[in-house]
């Protein structure tokens, strides 16, 4: 099975050439922003002590140089558990040595993974005054998991999202892809991380950057950026009663193709869609207000490439005779799929074809402990099409010992034996678990199916196991429990197996 781990072709190159190296010292205070600032924590029982600690590092070390305050940032701590728990209010420590605390004395509470429960729990405090949120100013999660979950975190995150949070998740784990990539804002190569907990550091700082491109205060900017859209968000400057904002917007090198648009005093955010593919946009905010005079705010916003699919190809489930492929993005433009696989080395291959509202299948009927190459090609409604590859390995089939045997060979003394399991075998693990003495191990070459126990005393019940040797998966073994009849009767034994 193919494994990958996502990170930006940027980032890396950048890290590469130490230019996003861990940050080191005393970094220069961040002012001029306002934000509620909330970090979903996984304190669940499948997370180690140590991956909880670097995590409350790196939690630190993203805030550090944020100012902190009623007008500038505040900052949470939600528990992911079996109950979500806040650690401490948005309002509670408002200067950077409280909250350096605050997150040292933060401890783990174990438990289970709800996730989606916590999300739930998250949304309620981020609007709560008792919670010490404020209302009017951006509000961001940023989720660190290790990519497991017990619980639907599909329809609270968007619940969030509707609700203007800005979402920036980090997979220290082997998360799925699409689901994360779905439940992050847009795009997800800004707002989705996959990085081992030991190399949370390089991520710091352009996390901490996207952060900042959300909660800078007094200013019109964009985020959700796409091939096509962006959302504005701008601070409160006017009211439903005090007057209403005029949006000015067109291509940087076509000033003449402005387009304009009114909203009411009440909106501080609005997306614009519809746009050309990386293209710059200049945007001019005018409150037109009759009470007081507020000067115009303009940016300028550059939308992405033209989206492409497929950008990624995943195997997964992979068995003897079968896997599924899958893949990402999925795009309205797109009419169908063609998976083209075959094995490798090999000129042969088959077709199958997929709806284009699909984004993985699974391929079936395939020769056991083989390499395939497969194709993935999406045919768009415009008659263009693009592909990409990736290889694919079945596992090898016939995993099980069978017919585990013993023989009385004296005193004390078993010979156990077995029919060979199917596939390559590299050889078997022969385990003796005895009720009285130690356990003991043997490994035997693939052409041995027998083994010689010795030092079992009588009277003893004794579990054996014999498990096969593969090179690319795990064998399964069989167990039987053996009984030595004591000494004092006729030499012999039984032996039942296990349930």
């Amino acid at each position: 099975m193919l494994a990958k781990t996502v990170i930006s072709l940027g980032l890396w190159l950048q890290f590469a050439a130490g230019q996003n190296a861990p940050e080191r010292g005393p970094q220069p205070s961040v002012s001029n922003s306002e934000g509620d600032l909330l970090f979903l924590l996984d304190s669940s029982g499948s997370v180690s002590y140590y991956e909880f600690s670097k995590v409350k590092e790196f939690i630190w070390d993203l805030l550090r140089p944020f100012t902190f305050g009623p007008k500038d940032v505040q900052t949470s701590i939600i528990h992911i558990s079996t109950t979500p728990t806040m650690e401490f209010p948005f309002d509670r420590y408002l200067s950077s040595g409280t909250v350096q605390q605050a997150i040292r004395d933060t401890r783990q509470l174990m438990g289970d993974t709800n996730t989606g429960q916590a999300l739930s729990y998250a949304k309620e405090k981020f609007f709560s005054d008792g919670a010490g949120a404020r209302p009017d100013v951006p509000k961001v999660l940023v989720w660190v998991t290790d990519g497991f979950s017990t619980d639907d975190i599909s329809e609270p995150m968007q619940l969030l999202k509707d609700m203007g949070v800005t979402v920036f998740i980090v997979s220290t784990g082997r998360g799925n892809y699409l689901e994360l990539s779905a439940a992050a804002s847009q795009p997800p190569e800004k707002h989705l991380h996959f990085v081992d907990v030991d190399d949370l550091p390089i991520i710091t700082k352009e996390l901490r950057d996207a952060i900042l491109d959300v909660i800078q205060a007094n200013r019109l900017h964009a985020v959700d950026i796409t091939s096509s859209s962006f959302r504005l968000t701008w601070p409160q400057l006017l009211s439903q009663e005090t007057g209403y904002y005029t949006l000015e917007y067109a291509p940087a090198g076509d000033l003449a193709r402005k387009r304009t648009t009114q909203v009411s005093g009440a909106h501080t955010s609005l997306t614009l869609s519809n746009l050309a593919p990386e293209t710059a946009y200049e945007v001019v905010l005018i409150p037109e207000s009759n009470i007081h005079y507020f000067p115009p705010q303009a940016t300028r916003v550059t939308t992405l490439p033209e989206e492409i699919t497929p950008a990624q190809v995943f195997i997964s489930e992979s068995g003897p005779h079968s896997f599924q492929v899958s893949w990402a993005p999925m795009l309205d433009s797109v009419m169908g799929y063609q998976i083209l696989y075959g094995p490798l080395p090999g000129n042969s291959a088959k077709l199958l074809e997929v709806d284009g509202k699909k984004n993985s299948t699974v391929v079936e009927n395939l020769a056991p402990n083989t390499t395939y190459l497969v194709t993935v090609t999406a045919v768009y409604n415009s008659g263009k099409e693009r592909s990409l590859s990736a290889k694919a390995c079945t596992q090898e089939e016939g995993s099980k010992v069978r017919h585990l045997r013993f023989e009385d060979m004296g005193p004390n003394t078993l010979k156990a034996s077995w029919d060979a399991a199917d596939g390559k075998v590299l050889g078997y693990r022969v385990r003796c678990r005895r009720q009285t003495g130690p356990s003991s191990v043997l490994s035997v070459s693939p052409q041995v199916h027998s083994v010689l126990l010795t030092d079992l005393p009588s009277g003893t019940t004794n579990k054996v196991c014999v498990k096969p040797v593969y090179k690319n998966q795990a064998g399964k073994g069989l167990c039987r429990l053996v009984h030595m009849q004591p000494a004092t009767d006729a030499q012999g034994y039984n032996h039942r197996p296990t349930a």
